[in-house]
């Protein structure tokens, strides 16, 4: 047993004049990393102000986000062996962080000022059994991480922008614990008085071995400052390295999980009334929150893992697309580090490295544009292939807001008028009829003609529920039986509800994420103001696009900045609903109550499907509302199987940002591959019946994937609100309807509108 003042030479061996050296490198590796944080974190200031205030309570988020990130719970999420792996590194790379400042401020702070030394005894012990235990983890989890990267060669780990640093990162990580041990191995051995330091388990251990191969104390003498410069220059030129390369996220994707915007891409970030603001014109026009998000990227590839669009054959990489823009910030940066200066003349394309130009564009003796067809930093065909399902926000264990740098993107497309003309063509659509489906207006209520009751007006009639009914339930034949069977149940369960006819227009939601702000402007100035005269206490949509944007985004649109404009078909002037003094829900929320009361009398076993749900992406990840629609399919008595990739994991059905107006080469569509899913990879196989969703858009998407992949005669797909209807019906509490308003022909189903992609 060693005696209570137990401790050890810190620089054994070391001459006073190597230990001098030392402290100058350690000063100098200090004021480079000093330097360079500096030089980040001022390129950041001058990027633009952010949209929403980032930084309010910032003592509640920086705790917020050390629990985050000290729990690893992110890295977690779909991914366990990245969870341990990464938990064992930071863990261990911490602790290591702190015995080294704790040794600095005995040795260098204390000691200087007392004559004494706290490093000894019981806490010199306790300090050297932490430092072996979790140096021992930080190892085996870099090993985790060469043995993934290079063994298994996990391909979301690989991609275009895969370099050296990357090497040299996880390299150096790695050569920084076992050098530690090493180091330590051969002074235990050097020093017989440590011999019996058990506590240094692993230092003893590696001692034993190199003692078996004839390491002698003299021999352990010679070679130890050897070893110990090798580490300590490996150590301070990592330190200086940090805020040049990859090690830098390991500040950056903090302070990214600091600054986050809980409804990041649920909300999008407004675009100024000043009619000369660019969106995407050069790099000076990013927020500073989009430029610490392409240095806070790890290169991780979860986000590329996960989106519909690449999995498809697409021509997008969210991850690519990141660190393309970072990636042509740096080539053209005055300053490595700072980037470029507003004051610098702009680059041009044949300045640039080789991979700043997106996708082989052709490159002109110009300034490269941040987006163009062709040439550009990143190419349009990347953003219109974008399904907004913010699947890559979701995995992304840094807080990247993917989608709020490829909305800036897509607005400028849009400026420049380099669309899709299929995207053109529903804009004019819209802007004409007010729906995208370019039919009348006054037709828009022709649905509700085959019921045998009448909804009332809403705009005439004081309702509890002002139902949003929405396109597609409007106008598509094969979502108008939706529509009929949810004003059969408001009905039955005896709601008091109403429409708004003709005063009802597309919500917005998607021509917003493709770029068109100022069409969804005039949209949601023409429904906030008929709101403002309608009587009613909550807002009920049935799109989980509409929910979306008029329950996150309408209340923050500035309307006053635009009521005087000429070209905005309004005069309403306020903030609509900033106070969320008005309710807006999902019909399933809503009926789920109904439920939940007895206002519709199911008993729970009216139905004996084996069905499968799907999460829409704009119900499920931006509204976080998962149970609603499955308390509803389980009170009909259907037994439903989850699929592999269900809640917040759901995979899109490709209808979201325009996907549902646009024709893409695809290898395979997102919803057959869901489709195929539901029957080959969900536990009750080719036994699931029905294929449940609770969107317009999925309905539409879905039925097209029934055909083009071949699936008509395996799977059904119903709305919840159909399997409710038909659970009353077959218990009797509801007359049966017609064949026609149970199911959709094969006319109906191909759907009539935009969507209809063959």
């Amino acid at each position: 047993m060693l005696p209570l003042q137990a401790t050890r030479e810190t620089f054994w061996t070391i001459s006073p004049t190597g230990k001098a050296i030392f402290y100058v490198l350690a000063t100098v590796a200090v004021i480079v990393f000093t330097y360079g944080v500096y030089a980040r974190f001022a390129r950041y200031a001058a990027g633009r102000e952010a949209s929403v205030d980032r930084l309010s309570n910032l003592p509640g988020r920086i705790v917020d986000a050390t629990l985050i990130v000290a729990t690893n719970r992110k890295q977690f999420d779909r991914d366990r062996y990245a969870g341990v792996m990464h938990t064992f590194v930071l863990w261990g790379f911490l602790v290591l962080l702190m015995a080294t400042t704790i040794l600095f401020v005995d040795m260098d702070l204390y000691s200087p000022l007392t004559g004494d030394s706290f490093w000894t005894g019981e806490f010199y012990l306790a300090y050297q059994f932490v430092v072996d235990a979790f140096g021992l983890l930080f190892v085996v989890g870099v090993g985790m991480a060469l043995w993934r990267r290079y063994w298994t060669h996990n391909a979301r780990l690989w991609g275009k922008h895969t370099s050296l640093e990357d090497d040299a990162f996880v390299w150096s990580l790695f050569l920084l614990g076992i050098g530690g041990f090493i180091a330590e191995a051969a002074a235990i051995v050097g020093q017989p008085n440590r011999a019996t330091e058990s506590v240094s388990f692993i230092g003893l251990t590696m001692a034993t071995g190199l003692e078996a191969v004839g390491v002698t104390p003299d021999l352990a003498a010679a070679i130890y400052p050897v070893i110990w410069w090798q580490h300590a220059l490996l150590a301070l030129g990592f330190v200086a390295w940090i805020p040049y390369a990859k090690p830098f996220h390991m500040l950056s994707s903090f302070a990214n999980v600091v600054v986050r915007d809980e409804q990041a891409g649920a909300r999008l970030p407004n675009v100024p009334a000043d009619l000369d603001h660019t969106n995407a014109e050069s790099l000076d026009d990013f927020t500073w929150k989009e430029l610490l998000d392409q240095d806070a990227c790890t290169k991780c590839g979860r986000c590329s893992s996960v989106c519909p669009a690449n999995a498809s054959g697409r021509n997008l990489d969210p991850r690519d697309v990141i660190l393309d823009l970072k990636a042509y910030r740096e080539s053209v940066a005055d300053d490595p580090v700072i980037g470029r200066s507003p004051d610098a003349v702009p680059p041009r394309a044949d300045e640039l490295s080789d991979g700043a130009v997106a996708d082989g564009g052709s490159a002109t003796a110009e300034a490269v544009p941040i987006v163009a067809e062709e040439g550009g930093v990143i190419a349009a065909e990347s953003m219109e292939s974008c399904m907004s399902c913010m699947a890559c926000m979701d995995a992304c264990p840094v807080d990247i807001e993917h989608l709020t740098s490829f909305t800036r993107l897509n607005r400028q497309l849009t400026d420049e008028g380099a669309l899709d003309s299929n995207l053109q063509d529903v804009f004019q659509d819209v802007m004409s009829t007010g729906n995208t489906f370019g039919d009348s207006p006054d037709a828009r209520g022709d649905w509700t003609e085959d019921l045998e009751f009448e909804i009332d007006d809403a705009r005439e009639t004081e309702v509890e529920y002002l139902w949003y009914v929405g396109d597609y339930p409007s106008y598509d034949e094969r979502n108008k039986t939706v529509a009929r069977a949810l004003a059969k149940l408001f009905d039955h369960a005896d709601v008091e509800f109403g429409i708004l006819f003709d005063d009802e227009k597309y919500d917005g939601n998607d021509v917003r994420r493709i770029g068109e702000e100022f069409l969804y402007l005039e949209l949601a100035g023409h429904h906030v103001e008929t709101f403002e005269e309608c009587e009613f206490e909550t807002i009920v949509c049935t799109d989980p696009h509409s929910y979306n944007t008029m329950k996150n985004e309408y209340p923050e649109l500035d309307f006053a900045e635009f009521a005087d404009d000429p070209m905005m078909p309004f005069e309403y002037d306020e903030r609509w609903n900033a106070d969320g003094e008005i309710d807006v829900q999902h019909w399933t929320q809503v009926v789920e109550e109904l439920v939940t009361d007895g206002r519709l009398g199911l008993s729970g076993d009216e139905l004996d499907y084996t069905v499968t749900y799907h999460d829409p992406c704009h119900l499920g990840r931006y509204n976080d509302e998962y149970e609603a629609p499955r308390e509803l399919i389980r009170a009909t008595g259907a037994d439903l199987r989850e699929m592999p990739r269900s809640r917040s994991d759901s995979f899109c059905c490709g209808g979201g940002g325009g996907g549902l107006w646009m024709e893409h080469d695809e290898e395979t569509k997102p919803s057959e591959e869901r489709l195929r899913e539901a029957l080959e990879d969900t536990d009750a196989g080719a036994a699931v019946e029905k294929f449940v969703v609770a969107c317009p858009m999925c309905t539409t998407m879905f039925e097209d994937g029934r055909k083009t992949g071949n699936f008509e005669d395996d799977i059904d797909v119903v709305d919840v609100a159909e399997l409710l209807l038909e659970a009353l019906e077959t218990s009797g509490k509801l007359p049966d309807a017609s064949a026609s308003e149970v199911s959709a022909d094969d006319d109906a189903a191909d759907g009539s509108g935009p969507a209809a992609a063959d």
